[in-house]
Protein backbone atom coordinates (compact mmCIF):
# COMPACT_ATOMS: atom_id res chain seq x y z
CA UNK A 1 0.00 0.00 0.00
CA UNK A 2 1.27 3.50 -1.23
CA UNK A 3 -0.31 6.94 -0.60
CA UNK A 4 -0.96 8.56 -3.96
CA UNK A 5 -0.88 12.09 -4.64
CA UNK A 6 -4.35 12.60 -3.67
CA UNK A 7 -3.52 11.52 -0.06
CA UNK A 8 -5.42 8.16 -0.55
CA UNK A 9 -3.45 4.50 0.03
CA UNK A 10 -3.27 2.69 -3.42
CA UNK A 11 -2.77 -0.88 -3.97
CA UNK A 12 0.50 -1.16 -5.43
CA UNK A 13 3.87 -2.36 -4.80
CA UNK A 14 6.52 0.16 -4.17
CA UNK A 15 10.68 -0.41 -5.34
CA UNK A 16 10.63 0.99 -1.57
CA UNK A 17 8.27 -1.60 -0.09
CA UNK A 18 9.61 -4.57 -1.79
CA UNK A 19 12.91 -3.42 -0.85
CA UNK A 20 12.25 -3.20 2.64
CA UNK A 21 10.38 -6.79 2.80
CA UNK A 22 13.09 -8.43 1.03
CA UNK A 23 15.89 -7.12 3.49
CA UNK A 24 13.14 -8.15 5.93
CA UNK A 25 13.19 -11.89 4.99
CA UNK A 26 16.63 -12.43 4.05
CA UNK A 27 17.45 -11.64 7.55
CA UNK A 28 14.93 -13.63 9.04
CA UNK A 29 16.35 -16.01 6.62
CA UNK A 30 20.06 -15.69 8.05
CA UNK A 31 18.88 -15.79 11.78
CA UNK A 32 19.78 -19.28 12.37
CA UNK A 33 23.36 -18.58 11.92
CA UNK A 34 23.03 -15.87 14.46
CA UNK A 35 20.97 -17.90 16.77
CA UNK A 36 23.14 -21.07 16.70
CA UNK A 37 26.23 -18.95 17.71
CA UNK A 38 24.52 -19.46 21.42
CA UNK A 39 23.74 -23.13 21.32
CA UNK A 40 25.41 -23.11 24.67
CA UNK A 41 22.80 -20.78 26.28
CA UNK A 42 19.13 -21.49 27.31
CA UNK A 43 16.51 -20.74 25.34
CA UNK A 44 14.63 -18.44 28.11
CA UNK A 45 17.58 -16.52 28.63
CA UNK A 46 18.15 -15.95 24.92
CA UNK A 47 14.51 -14.77 24.76
CA UNK A 48 14.80 -12.54 27.80
CA UNK A 49 17.50 -10.58 26.17
CA UNK A 50 15.37 -10.89 22.72
CA UNK A 51 12.95 -8.48 24.62
CA UNK A 52 15.20 -6.09 26.67
CA UNK A 53 17.36 -4.78 24.42
CA UNK A 54 14.76 -4.45 21.50
CA UNK A 55 13.25 -2.11 23.64
CA UNK A 56 15.43 0.85 23.45
CA UNK A 57 15.97 -0.08 19.94
CA UNK A 58 12.26 -0.29 19.09
CA UNK A 59 11.98 3.21 21.49
CA UNK A 60 14.65 5.17 19.36
CA UNK A 61 12.69 4.36 16.34
CA UNK A 62 9.28 5.66 17.38
CA UNK A 63 11.01 8.85 18.91
CA UNK A 64 12.99 9.87 15.74
CA UNK A 65 9.63 8.59 13.80
CA UNK A 66 7.44 10.73 16.43
CA UNK A 67 4.93 8.34 16.81
CA UNK A 68 5.39 8.40 20.62
CA UNK A 69 1.57 9.89 21.63
CA UNK A 70 0.13 6.38 19.88
CA UNK A 71 2.29 4.08 22.55
CA UNK A 72 1.41 6.85 25.39
CA UNK A 73 -2.36 6.68 23.83
CA UNK A 74 -2.26 2.80 24.28
CA UNK A 75 -0.24 2.54 27.71
CA UNK A 76 -3.69 4.10 29.10
CA UNK A 77 -5.88 1.99 27.56
CA UNK A 78 -6.71 -1.07 29.66
CA UNK A 79 -8.78 -2.55 26.40
CA UNK A 80 -5.30 -2.47 24.50
CA UNK A 81 -3.02 -3.71 27.34
CA UNK A 82 -5.18 -6.92 27.58
CA UNK A 83 -4.49 -7.28 23.74
CA UNK A 84 -0.92 -6.37 23.50
CA UNK A 85 -0.26 -8.55 26.68
CA UNK A 86 -2.50 -11.74 24.71
CA UNK A 87 -0.07 -10.67 21.55
CA UNK A 88 3.00 -10.82 23.52
CA UNK A 89 2.88 -13.94 25.25
CA UNK A 90 2.16 -15.84 22.06
CA UNK A 91 5.17 -13.77 20.06
CA UNK A 92 7.20 -14.64 22.91
CA UNK A 93 6.02 -18.52 23.24
CA UNK A 94 6.65 -18.65 19.65
CA UNK A 95 10.81 -16.89 20.01
CA UNK A 96 11.57 -19.56 22.75
CA UNK A 97 10.21 -22.59 20.38
CA UNK A 98 12.45 -21.07 17.75
CA UNK A 99 15.60 -20.44 19.74
CA UNK A 100 14.98 -24.13 20.62
CA UNK A 101 14.42 -25.43 17.16
CA UNK A 102 17.59 -23.89 15.91
CA UNK A 103 20.40 -24.62 18.88
CA UNK A 104 18.81 -28.17 19.66
CA UNK A 105 19.14 -29.49 15.77
CA UNK A 106 15.60 -29.15 14.84
CA UNK A 107 16.13 -26.20 12.75
CA UNK A 108 14.29 -28.54 9.99
CA UNK A 109 11.32 -28.34 12.20
CA UNK A 110 11.33 -24.77 12.58
CA UNK A 111 11.03 -24.10 8.54
CA UNK A 112 8.47 -26.80 8.50
CA UNK A 113 6.38 -24.67 10.85
CA UNK A 114 7.04 -21.24 9.14
CA UNK A 115 6.13 -23.17 5.77
CA UNK A 116 2.71 -24.83 7.38
CA UNK A 117 1.59 -21.26 8.87
CA UNK A 118 -0.01 -19.45 5.62
CA UNK A 119 -1.93 -22.63 5.45
CA UNK A 120 -2.94 -22.57 9.02
CA UNK A 121 -3.62 -19.03 8.87
CA UNK A 122 -6.71 -19.39 6.11
CA UNK A 123 -7.69 -22.76 8.11
CA UNK A 124 -7.89 -19.84 11.05
CA UNK A 125 -9.91 -17.70 8.76
CA UNK A 126 -12.07 -20.59 7.95
CA UNK A 127 -13.28 -21.80 11.31
CA UNK A 128 -12.88 -17.90 13.49
CA UNK A 129 -14.30 -16.13 10.52
CA UNK A 130 -16.34 -17.69 8.92
CA UNK A 131 -14.44 -17.28 5.53
CA UNK A 132 -15.29 -20.02 2.57
CA UNK A 133 -12.20 -21.96 1.54
CA UNK A 134 -12.00 -22.73 -2.38
CA UNK A 135 -11.44 -26.02 -3.32
CA UNK A 136 -7.70 -25.42 -3.94
CA UNK A 137 -7.79 -24.05 -0.36
CA UNK A 138 -9.17 -26.82 1.27
CA UNK A 139 -6.65 -29.27 -1.26
CA UNK A 140 -3.52 -27.43 -0.14
CA UNK A 141 -4.53 -27.14 3.72
CA UNK A 142 -4.89 -31.81 3.59
CA UNK A 143 -1.90 -32.09 1.57
CA UNK A 144 -0.16 -30.06 4.27
CA UNK A 145 -2.07 -32.23 7.36
CA UNK A 146 -0.74 -34.95 5.61
CA UNK A 147 2.56 -33.83 5.52
CA UNK A 148 2.29 -33.77 9.25
CA UNK A 149 1.09 -37.01 9.36
CA UNK A 150 3.91 -38.76 7.71
CA UNK A 151 6.51 -37.02 9.82
CA UNK A 152 4.68 -38.34 13.17
CA UNK A 153 3.91 -41.40 11.66
CA UNK A 154 8.08 -42.22 11.17
CA UNK A 155 9.25 -40.52 14.11
CA UNK A 156 6.01 -41.47 16.28
CA UNK A 157 5.11 -38.43 17.51
CA UNK A 158 3.76 -35.28 16.24
CA UNK A 159 5.96 -32.79 15.52
CA UNK A 160 5.52 -30.74 18.36
CA UNK A 161 7.94 -27.82 17.45
CA UNK A 162 7.13 -27.29 14.20
CA UNK A 163 3.21 -26.86 15.30
CA UNK A 164 4.04 -25.25 17.96
CA UNK A 165 5.75 -22.48 15.57
CA UNK A 166 2.56 -22.59 13.43
CA UNK A 167 0.06 -22.31 15.76
CA UNK A 168 1.68 -19.91 18.03
CA UNK A 169 2.69 -17.45 14.80
CA UNK A 170 -0.76 -18.00 13.40
CA UNK A 171 -2.52 -16.93 16.55
CA UNK A 172 -0.28 -13.94 16.86
CA UNK A 173 -0.79 -12.84 13.70
CA UNK A 174 -5.04 -13.19 14.11
CA UNK A 175 -5.10 -11.05 16.95
CA UNK A 176 -2.09 -8.42 16.13
CA UNK A 177 -4.97 -6.74 13.41
CA UNK A 178 -7.15 -6.51 15.96
CA UNK A 179 -4.82 -4.18 17.79
CA UNK A 180 -5.80 -0.77 17.18
CA UNK A 181 -2.05 0.95 16.67
CA UNK A 182 0.43 0.85 14.22
CA UNK A 183 2.93 -1.89 13.70
CA UNK A 184 6.31 -0.57 15.04
CA UNK A 185 4.09 0.73 18.55
CA UNK A 186 2.77 -2.46 18.90
CA UNK A 187 5.87 -3.81 18.58
CA UNK A 188 7.60 -1.58 21.76
CA UNK A 189 3.94 -2.17 23.29
CA UNK A 190 4.57 -5.85 23.65
CA UNK A 191 8.01 -5.99 24.69
CA UNK A 192 7.68 -3.32 27.05
CA UNK A 193 4.79 -5.71 28.87
CA UNK A 194 7.51 -8.69 28.13
CA UNK A 195 10.21 -6.88 29.80
CA UNK A 196 9.63 -6.49 33.29
CA UNK A 197 9.75 -10.68 33.30
CA UNK A 198 12.10 -10.31 31.34
CA UNK A 199 14.25 -8.56 33.44
CA UNK A 200 13.38 -10.68 36.58
CA UNK A 201 14.39 -13.68 35.00
CA UNK A 202 18.05 -12.35 33.72
CA UNK A 203 18.54 -10.75 37.21
CA UNK A 204 17.77 -14.15 38.75
CA UNK A 205 20.25 -16.49 36.64
CA UNK A 206 22.88 -13.43 37.22
CA UNK A 207 22.66 -13.96 41.21
CA UNK A 208 22.44 -17.38 41.30
CA UNK A 209 25.42 -17.77 38.63
CA UNK A 210 23.53 -19.17 35.99
CA UNK A 211 23.42 -16.23 33.55
CA UNK A 212 25.65 -15.93 30.20
CA UNK A 213 25.76 -12.35 29.85
CA UNK A 214 28.75 -11.93 32.02
CA UNK A 215 30.59 -14.93 30.88
CA UNK A 216 32.65 -13.71 27.99
CA UNK A 217 33.16 -10.94 25.78
CA UNK A 218 31.32 -13.25 22.75
CA UNK A 219 28.24 -13.90 25.00
CA UNK A 220 27.78 -10.55 25.66
CA UNK A 221 28.14 -9.07 22.24
CA UNK A 222 25.90 -11.49 21.11
CA UNK A 223 23.11 -11.16 23.50
CA UNK A 224 23.15 -7.69 23.31
CA UNK A 225 23.23 -8.19 19.57
CA UNK A 226 19.87 -10.04 20.11
CA UNK A 227 17.61 -7.36 19.96
CA UNK A 228 18.72 -5.69 16.99
CA UNK A 229 18.43 -8.75 15.31
CA UNK A 230 15.07 -9.31 16.78
CA UNK A 231 14.22 -5.30 16.76
CA UNK A 232 15.33 -4.97 13.26
CA UNK A 233 13.92 -6.87 10.72
CA UNK A 234 10.52 -6.50 12.11
CA UNK A 235 10.30 -3.18 12.41
CA UNK A 236 11.81 -3.00 8.38
CA UNK A 237 8.90 -5.47 7.81
CA UNK A 238 6.46 -3.82 9.07
CA UNK A 239 7.09 -0.01 7.08
CA UNK A 240 7.83 -2.45 3.88
CA UNK A 241 4.42 -4.02 4.66
CA UNK A 242 2.38 -0.82 4.12
CA UNK A 243 4.18 -0.29 0.61
CA UNK A 244 3.05 -3.41 -1.41
CA UNK A 245 0.38 -5.64 -2.03
CA UNK A 246 -0.53 -8.24 0.60
CA UNK A 247 -0.78 -10.79 -2.50
CA UNK A 248 3.16 -9.85 -2.65
CA UNK A 249 3.65 -10.11 0.68
CA UNK A 250 1.74 -13.54 0.63
CA UNK A 251 4.25 -15.00 -1.77
CA UNK A 252 7.70 -13.39 -0.04
CA UNK A 253 6.87 -15.27 3.16
CA UNK A 254 8.50 -18.59 1.70
CA UNK A 255 12.17 -16.48 1.49
CA UNK A 256 12.54 -16.75 4.89
CA UNK A 257 11.25 -20.80 5.61
CA UNK A 258 13.04 -22.22 2.20
CA UNK A 259 16.84 -20.18 3.88
CA UNK A 260 15.76 -21.90 7.39
CA UNK A 261 15.38 -24.86 4.96
CA UNK A 262 18.80 -24.67 3.10
CA UNK A 263 20.81 -23.73 6.18
CA UNK A 264 19.80 -26.86 7.99
CA UNK A 265 20.25 -29.00 5.49
CA UNK A 266 23.64 -27.48 4.22
CA UNK A 267 25.31 -25.75 6.99
CA UNK A 268 23.63 -27.31 9.99
CA UNK A 269 23.64 -30.97 8.60
CA UNK A 270 20.26 -32.24 9.80
CA UNK A 271 19.19 -35.15 8.60
CA UNK A 272 16.95 -35.03 5.63
CA UNK A 273 15.36 -38.99 6.14
CA UNK A 274 12.78 -40.38 4.37
CA UNK A 275 9.76 -39.14 5.87
CA UNK A 276 11.24 -35.71 5.28
CA UNK A 277 11.94 -36.11 1.70
CA UNK A 278 8.04 -37.30 1.43
CA UNK A 279 6.62 -34.20 3.42
CA UNK A 280 8.57 -31.15 2.33
CA UNK A 281 7.30 -31.38 -1.20
CA UNK A 282 3.86 -32.09 0.03
CA UNK A 283 4.23 -28.82 1.85
CA UNK A 284 5.72 -27.30 -1.57
CA UNK A 285 2.99 -28.65 -3.13
CA UNK A 286 0.51 -27.37 -1.31
CA UNK A 287 1.89 -23.66 -0.90
CA UNK A 288 2.16 -23.73 -5.04
CA UNK A 289 -1.27 -24.55 -4.77
CA UNK A 290 -2.09 -21.92 -2.47
CA UNK A 291 0.02 -19.33 -4.28
CA UNK A 292 -1.24 -19.80 -7.78
CA UNK A 293 -4.04 -17.48 -7.13
CA UNK A 294 -1.75 -15.01 -5.79
CA UNK A 295 0.32 -15.11 -8.79
CA UNK A 296 -2.35 -14.41 -11.05
CA UNK A 297 -3.71 -11.85 -9.48
CA UNK A 298 -0.38 -9.93 -9.26
CA UNK A 299 -0.18 -10.65 -13.32
CA UNK A 300 -3.70 -9.46 -13.87
CA UNK A 301 -2.89 -6.15 -11.41
CA UNK A 302 0.22 -5.69 -13.85
CA UNK A 303 -1.14 -5.77 -17.18
CA UNK A 304 -4.21 -3.20 -16.16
Amino acid sequence: MAEGASGRLENVDTPRGLAFALVAYLLWGFLPLYMKLLSHVPPAEVVAHRVIWSVPLAGLVLIVLGRTRDLRAALANPKMLAMAALTAALVSFNWGIYVWAITSGNALDAALGYYINPLFSIFLGAVLLKERLSPAQIFAIVLAALAVVVIAVDAGRLPWAALALTFSWGFYAFFKKSLPIGPNQGFLLEVLILSPFALAWITWLTMTGQGHFLDSAADFWLLLGTGLVTAGPLMIYANGAKLVRLSTIGIMQYIAPTMIFLIAVLVFGEPFGTARAIAFPLIWAALVIYSLPLIKALRNRNTL
